[in-house]
């Protein structure tokens, strides 16, 4: 079986890894992996290559950043180009990216069997673009990949039959118990001056909240009311730099004691400072998930979530974006009443190898 891995951002580097690592040991896969260059940092592609153990791209696209249409259609081309002179069997892809729909839909046209690791999460906001390219996604995959029960129903309700569905736990918490052990020797909290469990985490980048002035504003005094009760570290987005800088509230932010703004970190720091925080104040995704199963509190400051079991058993609390129930938020954490949780059903390190053996069987 040909497999063809398709990554276009950071995020996807961590869920394509426990695969290509399985896929290795397998001799009646040939795995190849395809990056898109959707999001591409030399300094940090690198770096993450390196630390999770990732071969080179047997395919590089180049595609580099646009519109979300410009961004599309170019996946599109030059992913139909390479498939003219490529056999492959199953374009397998993860996520919620712009390639990650890209790809799905050029190999679909095709007939080629699509594979989607992470379907059916479900944020119920079609304003968000991610949301759009799951749904879009999922409609066009032979095999939806989920990673928890909620995924299934969601899936069913769209009409997708359930010979279609696996639930197969998440690889992103495969990577994660690979590398814990690792990060726990990374000297980053020394670098920063912090002592464990004295200090929280922040990611935020969404335009929600940060492409406004009004949302700006208000995630600054978001970070204040965080700042009030915790040093925080800020591995900090290009585009949360540029629009805080935009609307003159880099400099404020930066005069706070407390906080300190640092440069995206690799995977193996990143790991080392979430896992023995305080708490983590995002509005990713992903790491709604990572301190899950960390078992770290985690304040999610969006209106919805299309990862809700990390609310239901997790540690994850959904605060919206008001920064006054920030605060009680974290009245509570201080206060050693969290959230207790649990990690969820088969995040177990071992969802890649259940994708694997699936779309063996598929191929016998």
């Amino acid at each position: 079986m040909d497999l063809m891995c398709v990554v276009g951002a950071r995020p996807n580097f961590m869920k394509i890894a426990p695969i290509l690592d399985a896929a290795a040991s397998r001799p009646r896969i040939r795995a190849s992996l395809l990056h898109t260059g959707q999001h591409y940092d030399e300094r940090m592609s690198t770096l993450f290559f390196r630390e999770l153990g990732l071969p080179q791209p047997d395919v590089y696209l180049g595609v580099g950043s646009g519109s979300h249409a410009a961004q599309t259609a170019r996946v599109m081309l030059a992913f139909d180009e390479v498939l003219d002179g490529r056999p492959v069997d199953v374009v397998l892809v993860v996520g919620d990216v712009n390639s990650t729909l890209a790809c799905a839909l050029v190999a679909a046209k095709r007939g080629i069997r699509v594979a989607h690791v992470e379907a059916g999460l479900r944020s119920g906001d079609r304003s968000m673009p991610e949301e759009i390219n799951r749904i879009l996604t999922d409609q066009i995959s032979d095999d939806l990949f989920t990673t928890e029960r909620l995924a299934d129903q969601n899936l069913l309700a769209e009409g997708i039959p359930a010979s279609r569905v696996h639930f197969v736990g998440n690889v992103m918490i495969d990577t994660l118990l690979k590398h814990r052990e690792r990060a726990r020797q990374s000297d980053i909290l020394r670098k920063l001056n912090l002592a464990p469990g004295e200090y929280a985490v922040c990611t935020l980048h969404r335009p929600s909240n940060v492409d406004t002035r009004e949302a700006a504003e208000n995630t600054a005094r978001a970070l204040e009311v965080l700042l009030d009760r915790l040093p925080v570290v800020m591995p900090i987005h290009p585009r949360t730099r540029a629009r805080l800088d935009q609307f003159g509230l880099a400099e404020r932010l930066e005069r706070r004691e407390g906080l300190r703004l640092v440069e995206p970190q690799g995977y193996l720091d990143f790991l080392a400072l979430m896992d023995q925080a305080r708490l983590v104040f995002t509005d990713s995704g992903g790491i709604q998930e990572e301190t899950t199963a960390l078992g770290v509190p985690c304040l999610t400051f969006r209106e919805n979530t299309e990862r809700p079991v990390t609310v239901t058993e997790g540690t994850n609390r959904l605060i919206g974006t008001d920064p006054a129930r920030l605060q009680v938020h974290l009245k509570e954490i201080m206060e050693s009443r969290e959230k207790a949780g649990r990690v969820p059903e088969y995040w177990d390190g071992r969802a890649a190898d259940r994708i694997l053996d699936i779309l063996e069987q598929a191929a016998a």
